[in-house]
């Protein structure tokens, strides 16, 4: 078995279509085309090198350690341009890798630039179609290398003499100080005219003119700026801009145990994600991808709220099944590796929350009244109304037996009070008792049944004793404030049963070898997303010195360039999880924004307000609560 590269050694390149993992050591290890969700011409990531890679590297010297990996790598400003400097015994190399936002077929361009001396260079590109299983049928055509393979073809152009050698395509060159080689890898139907030959050049001044128009949009400008600007165009990376689409992460299968089972394939949108990253996008500026995100949701729900899916595919598909690719051994051997997500049919009734949390966010933001958005918003709460009171599977997505999860209870209560809020500024015409007394209803119901006294902590489901670290979001969602007991109570026993020994939390307790509380065996590393809503919820129970030492630990957990995974293994000091996450980014934007709000209410003097309080909120969501 290989010995994989760790998940935090890879950059991420993209074009708001699909992206590519870009080694440290100058390989491609991960490439799904056309698509997040098409199936991968690189497949190494979760594989081996016969499952297709494309590295561009000095060539192999055993008394140059210089060769082996990138002396040091960066984005260019605030893109998603990577730049590699490889520094040997013989001169200095810059490698830049890139992918044009595109109007065409995708493409994947590297510009080699000599910068001192003389630096020999292989290229060595090995595609591999159907996620590693078939090779292809590969040929020249008027000097242009070509991999067939079915429906799919990849054309490779390059300055550089090209050959095949046993179904890799290589190429030997010198790079010289002063002199540039560039190679484009460009996909299209292999029914289709060969793609037009590439300028290299031309197309990295676009995508950096792209992403520094984006970027320039950015309104956040306090404390942990260049950490929240990299999350946000992490964050923007994993769209898909045809349809307004968000990822949760651009890969299946990576780990969240070492050797174990709990491998997922997040190249989906799921409701809860993409309402999160849109909450981010909205607090720092972002009201286009909004637009396109509501666009996307009025045709992934279409006329059936009732049958409300807790993910779609990128275009709104309903059908993910789930499949495993047994000749794939998986990252470091931790099989199965699987693509589409059984998820999709589970109830998850907290999804409710996180849309129309998101429909709030957006009024609130000046994106324009929609009057389908509106009928759907009312017939989601109808729905809402009809079956909260139901078991369900939980944001967790367990695959053991339906509980009644505090979260999604909670969040319920945040999808009526985001309604009633909207009713109140005239945005939503809906009968505003009945609403009041439903959330109420609601309310009472969680702080009877999800609560215990005991132990002052709200639990994972009504009547266990097990804790989740997602009952941190209660004062972050407006649920109860944060000096009230229960919550500092709540934040104490996850900190005590959940966290780390570093600081960080779990999401809720794992069995090992045995079935746990989600259904599953196994472990997993500390959940980053976790670990910001316990830098949140510090925060909004006044413990603001602990919450930003959380903080800035969290970040120097990123990658060198700024990246993080799902989950962390504080033993083993490693990341772990499908990578870059979404969730995971949208953490640290949120918590940034957070405390910089706080410490600029504190330094005025101004009382802290709840984030989502509101004088008629707080009179009634107290009925009945013992409040």
């Amino acid at each position: 078995m290989t010995r994989h590269p760790r998940i935090e050694r890879y950059g991420l390149i993209g074009d708001l279509q699909t992206s590519a993992h870009v080694c440290d050591d100058g390989s491609v290890d991960w490439l799904c085309l056309p698509r997040f969700d098409s199936s991968a011409v690189f497949a190494r990531l979760v594989g081996e090198g016969e499952h297709g890679s494309w590295r561009i590297a000095p060539a192999a010297s055993a008394d140059d350690p210089g060769c082996e990996v990138a002396a040091e790598r960066r984005y260019v400003g605030d893109s998603l341009v990577l730049e590699s400097v490889w520094r040997t015994s013989t001169g200095v190399v810059r490698v830049t890798d890139f992918m044009p936002p595109r109007d065409g077929e995708p493409q994947v361009i590297r510009i080699i630039e000599g910068l001192t001396g003389e630096v020999e260079m292989v290229s060595a590109m090995r595609p591999r179609f159907g996620y590693g299983r078939i090779h292809p049928w590969i040929h020249e055509v008027g000097g242009r290398m070509v991999a067939e393979a079915g429906a799919d073809a990849l054309w490779l152009d390059a300055g550089v003499e090209q050959a095949e050698k046993d179904g890799t395509v290589v190429s030997a060159f010198t790079a010289t100080a002063g002199e540039v080689q560039a190679f484009v890898l460009s996909w299209c139907r292999s029914h289709a005219p060969a793609p037009d030959l590439p300028d290299a050049e031309a197309a990295l001044a676009q995508t950096l003119a792209y992403w520094s128009g984006w970027t320039r949009q950015c309104t956040y400008n306090g404390p942990y700026r260049e950490a929240v600007v990299r999350s946000l165009i992490t964050l923007k990376a994993m769209t898909y801009a045809p349809s307004g689409g968000i990822v949760a992460a651009p890969t299946t299968s990576l780990p969240e145990e070492i050797g174990g089972g709990r491998n997922w394939d997040y190249r989906y949108t799921w409701l809860r994600d993409a309402a999160t990253t849109l909450g981010v996008l909205l607090g720092t500026g972002y009201v286009e991808e909004a637009q396109a995100w509501r666009r996307w949701l009025l045709r992934a729900v279409a006329g059936d709220p009732e049958n409300l899916q807790i993910m779609y595919g990128i275009t709104a598909e309903r059908d993910l099944p789930e499949l495993e690719l047994p000749w794939l051994p998986g990252y470091e051997g931790s099989a199965p590796v699987r693509v589409g997500n059984g998820a999709a049919g589970q109830l998850q009734l907290d999804v409710y929350g996180e849309a129309i949390e998101t429909l709030h966010l957006a009024h609130q933001s000046g994106v324009a009244h929609c009057a389908d958005t509106a009928v759907l918003h009312r017939r989601l709460i109808e729905t809402l109304a009809r079956r909260w009171r139901e078991p369900d599977e939980g944001i967790w997505e367990i695959r053991g037996r339906r509980r009644h999860f505090v979260h999604s209870k909670v969040m319920a209560w945040v999808a009526v009070d985001r309604t009633i809020r909207l009713v109140a500024a005239g945005a939503l015409d809906m009968d505003l008792v009945a609403l009041f007394e439903l959330r109420a209803a609601i309310h009472q119901e969680v702080c009877e049944k999800g609560f215990d006294s005991e132990r002052n902590t709200f639990t994972q489901s009504y009547g266990s004793k097990e804790l989740d670290a997602a009952t941190l979001l209660i004062p972050a969602v407006g649920f109860l404030p944060g000096d009230d007991p229960r919550v500092i109570g709540t934040v104490d026993a996850v900190r005590r049963e959940l966290g780390t020994a570093d600081g960080l939390v779990c999401r809720y307790p794992t069995s090992g070898d045995t079935t746990g509380v989600d259904g599953l065996v196994g472990d997993e590393g500390a959940f980053v997303l976790c670990s910001f809503w316990l830098v949140d919820a510090l925060a909004l129970t006044g413990r603001i010195d602990e919450a930003t030492s959380l903080f800035e630990y969290l970040l120097t957990l990123a990658s060198d360039l700024g990246l993080l995974a799902e989950e962390y293994d504080p033993a083993a000091k490693r990341q772990l999880g499908n990578y870059p996450q979404a969730f995971s980014h949208a953490g640290v934007v949120n918590s940034a924004r957070l405390l910089a709000r706080l410490a600029a209410h504190s330094g005025s003097g101004i009382s802290i307000p709840n984030p989502a309080s509101g004088a008629e909120r707080t009179s009634r969501s107290r009925v009945g609560c013992g409040i």
